[in-house]
């Protein structure tokens, strides 16, 4: 037998991720594809599987420990190597290690200072490791305007504190400005429990997009009633084909559309803040309510999709959401995101765009009321909508147009097909 070391994979733009749970250990018999480890980034948890089938000779991860691609997580006496088609998926054996060479002394002038760039873009450019790159995300700091003191201009977490205090000291309020502390427990009982590490990072991510995006929402409401119609006539198909059809597929193919007509929708503001990034792909995220926390599934070419096969993946990604079991590439890559609270819905909420995402749709809950058809009022299926978008890069005429035309898409389905 082999023994081989298994690495973490690549795991997309993920990084410091905690281990969670140890599937297997020294002396356990493992397949192809067997579960190592879990871990979990801010986003969700995933199984780190096996490529090689053997024994567990060794565990060198252990739970609460903090890893990034790879890493070493196991050593395994192997019995039989991963088939052609698994071996084209198999990561490369560890390299040996070699010391790093020291880096060059540090240039006699300090590198010039970095313009200021909207933190999203998270300094992508700049001399950062991991942990100062997570710190300057947690305190809402774009790395870009950060001088770095270290070797070669490298940005130390002692030179984004200093930009922080900068930045107070200049009357702008950083996220770390928090409220005073207070002790309820003088009021009466009290019990503080932990959030989860998805509900942590979220409440994070969520906090830098409202304090760099320039919020706007438009509201309005969708006529649904033949598209609610038209949904509840396809109910003996769907339990035939095991989905279950809701508003929200057909939502979703009506965003896709109406993006190809509303291009700046569909993009990113570049760091500078001086352009639109415009992308040719329709990939919309949808918020999941899992236990652990909200997290965003990314559907893929909708507009290259019809209703039944959103309706049966929206059915899939959201119990791998509940499950944490939903991979990097299923949480990345969406250019517009919706947020349907369905009957908990509610007439209208304010939905916070997914930077680096420019707009966000919230659907709220589905409501019978009378509308006026000019000579009587009847009952019509109203859909709440909420329209969330940058100002940087969207103004008020621009989201009242799309907001109007995506009304008209689910008014009258049949325009898809047009």
């Amino acid at each position: 037998m082999t023994a081989r070391e298994v690495v973490i994979p690549d795991i997309g733009d993920a990084e410091d991720v905690e281990v969670i749970e140890l599937c297997v250990g020294p002396g356990d018999s493992i397949e192809v594809d067997g579960a190592l480890i879990v871990i979990e980034s801010d986003k969700a948890s995933m199984e780190v599987p096996s490529p090689f089938a053997g024994t567990v000779a060794e565990i060198r991860v252990e739970l609460g420990d903090v890893v990034n691609s790879g890493h070493v997580v196991a050593v395994l006496e192997v019995t039989r190597e991963a088939s052609s088609d698994e071996a084209a998926t198999e990561p490369p054996p560890a390299a040996e290690s070699v010391p790093p060479k020291p880096p060059p002394a540090a240039p006699a002038e300090p590198p010039a200072p970095r313009s200021q760039v909207d933190g999203a873009a998270d300094g992508a450019s700049v001399y950062a490791g991991p942990a100062v790159r997570r710190l300057a995300r947690e305190l809402g700091v774009g790395l870009d305007g950060v001088r770095g003191s270290g070797p070669r201009g490298r940005i130390l977490k002692d030179d984004v504190k200093a930009f922080v205090k900068t930045a107070m000291a200049g009357g702008a309020t950083p996220a770390s400005t928090a409220l005073p502390a207070i002790d309820f427990s003088k009021f009466g009982p009290v019990e503080e429990v932990p959030l989860t590490r998805i509900r942590n990072r979220g409440a994070r991510n969520l906090h830098r997009s409202w304090l760099n995006v320039v919020h706007v929402t438009q509201h309005d409401e969708a006529d649904v009633t033949d598209l609610d119609g038209f949904r509840r006539s396809l109910a003996d198909q769907a339990q035939a084909r095991g989905v279950k059809l809701t508003l929200l597929p057909f939502v979703v193919k009506a965003c896709a559309e109406n993006l190809g007509a509303f291009p700046r929708f569909c993009a990113s503001l570049n760091p500078a803040v001086d352009g639109l990034i415009l992308k040719h792909y329709r990939h919309i995220g949808f918020a999941v309510d899992t236990d652990d926390g909200l997290v965003v599934p990314v559907l893929r070419d909708v507009d290259r999709k019809g209703v039944w096969a959103l309706a049966a993946e929206i059915a899939e990604l959201s119990e791998l959401a509940r499950n944490g079991r939903l991979t990097p590439d299923q949480l990345s890559g969406g250019c517009f995101t919706v947020s349907s609270l369905g009957r908990q819905g509610g007439t209208g909420f304010t939905p916070i765009v997914n930077a680096p995402e420019v707009a966000i749709l919230g659907v709220g809950r589905l409501d019978t009321k009378p509308r006026w058809n000019g000579a009587a009022f009847e009952p019509r299926a109203m859909l709440p909508l909420s329209l969330s978008y940058d100002h940087r890069a969207l103004n008020g005429v621009e989201g009242g147009n799309f907001v109007v035309a995506l009304t008209r898409l689910l008014g009258d389905i049949r325009r898809l097909v047009l």
